[in-house]
């Protein structure tokens, strides 16, 4: 149960650091500080941006749901 849950954090975690550079800059960060703040977003959201946001909180629950899964094995285990 415990090497399933491990798997299953770092498949998650890549998978979330993935989704997260995918994620289109909005701006006001350090992006814009180079110059990658020139671009004006005329459209609106799309379709895809929102079924990232989607998958991105989905792997975040994912991963939170195993650290505390491995956390209680652990602290129970005695």
């Amino acid at each position: 149960m415990t090497l399933a849950l491990q798997i299953i954090l770092v498949l998650s975690s890549i998978l979330l650091t993935v989704f997260v550079l995918l994620h289109k800059g909005k701006g006001g960060g350090l992006s814009s500080l180079f110059g990658g703040g020139v671009q004006s977003n005329l459209s609106g959201s799309t379709v895809v941006e929102k079924n990232l946001d989607r998958y991105t909180v989905l792997m975040v629950v994912i991963w939170v749901a195993c650290i505390i899964a491995l956390n209680l094995l652990q602290a129970f285990s005695g």
